[in-house]
């Protein structure tokens, strides 16, 4: 169970951000693409801006998913899973006034984000169960050669 939990979680996970990218290649389409590209315009002091800070979400946001569906590189994508996440916090700071009714009650865009938290904790759990899978299966290679060096050479009759 242990060895599919975290694929589980990396499938899931994966597929949600890919479902989430996926429609911020295309202008308006995806529902969080205002807030988004204001965040993105916002922490970039408005180098990128306008759909093209949206479909760089999107490559992100689907790359990630994909690195996640794979499992490699998984301190890479851990970082920058947790960049990311770093960003889509800040519109909480940055515009309270779209992410809170007032404090403790977020907007639906606040709880969007306040989700996130959620997110944290299964791509962690994902990634770390991950990294003992792969641990275990070259411990067990390791032992599984091991042994076929020590068994004695048959003489051929």
């Amino acid at each position: 169970m242990e060895a599919r939990l975290s694929l589980m979680l990396r499938v899931s996970v994966a597929l949600v951000f890919i479902w989430f990218g996926l429609p911020k290649f295309w202008p308006g389409l995806s529902p969080a693409e205002p807030l988004a590209v204001r965040t993105t315009e916002a922490l970039t002091f408005g180098v990128l801006h306008g759909h093209l800070a949206c479909v760089l979400i999107a490559v992100f946001e689907v790359g990630f998913g994909l690195l996640l569906l794979t499992g490699r590189i998984p301190r890479l994508t851990y970082l920058a899973f947790l960049g990311h996440m770093a960003g889509t916090a800040t519109p909480l700071i940055l515009f309270p006034e779209v992410t809170w009714v007032m404090p403790t009650v977020g907007t639906l865009e606040g709880q969007y984000i306040l989700k996130n938290a959620v997110l944290i904790a299964a791509v962690t759990s994902a990634l770390v169960l991950t990294r003992q899978d792969q641990r275990q299966h070259l411990q067990l290679r390791q032992q599984i050669e091991e042994l076929e060096h020590a068994r004695p050479a048959t003489v051929a009759a």
